[in-house]
């Protein structure tokens, strides 16, 4: 018996964004289980802080210079990042390493910072919960800019040699930009948790 062709697939193109690939869908499950991470993360924070008559416990709040000049960083990234993505789309080869290289040093920045976040909590990690909670939600959001960070710096050297004419990687750098809204956007929430929250009543 002669097979039946169905369906003719070869004038589809062979890359492709958004949602129409499967790397952006494994971003999406990959933010939505660290979106709960990180909700998890908070909901313990506020639980340890409603048993606690005093929060922080006899120390005064964090300092807030570390953490506001993250928060910038973050933010101003924000910008770039959005360009970068639609180079990516365009296959626009010139733009999209610029916009890499600017991205991968708007990544090392905040994680420059962060090293000064640790002691501005005024508290170790292992004195009380206190201490515990802040230094998890901190580190936990640590590992995501390190993570992302990496990410971009390898797509940065790839654009740079051959392997950057694949069009591929602007699929993935297009990817990669879509994750940097997810670090960007779990930051604030956590920021206001560690830094004003404390400071309200």
């Amino acid at each position: 018996m002669k097979p039946r062709v169905v369906l003719d697939v070869a004038p589809l193109p062979e890359n492709s964004f958004g949602s129409r690939t499967l790397t952006w869908w494994g971003t999406i499950g990959f933010m939505c289980l660290e979106g709960m991470g990180f909700a998890l993360a908070i909901g313990a924070y506020l639980y340890l802080r409603v048993l606690q008559p005093s929060w922080p416990m006899n120390i005064p709040p964090p300092d807030l210079l570390p953490g506001t000049i993250v928060t910038v960083i973050l933010l101003i990234s924000v910008i770039p990042n959005y360009f970068l993505e639609h180079w990516a789309r365009a296959y626009d080869m010139a733009k999209v390493r610029i916009g890499l290289v600017l991205m991968t040093l708007l990544g090392i920045a905040p994680v420059i910072v962060r090293t000064f976040e640790f002691p501005a909590l005024r508290e170790r990690w292992d004195t009380d919960a206190y201490g515990s909670i802040t230094w998890f939600l901190l580190g936990l959001h640590t590992t995501h800019l390190i993570t992302d960070l990496g990410d971009t710096a390898v797509l940065t050297v790839l654009m740079f040699t051959r392997h950057g004419e694949n069009p591929r990687r602007f699929s993935d750098t297009s990817d990669n930009a879509f994750y940097w809204y997810f670090v960007v956007l779990t930051w604030l929430p956590i920021y206001f948790v560690l830094y004003w929250l404390p400071r309200i009543g």
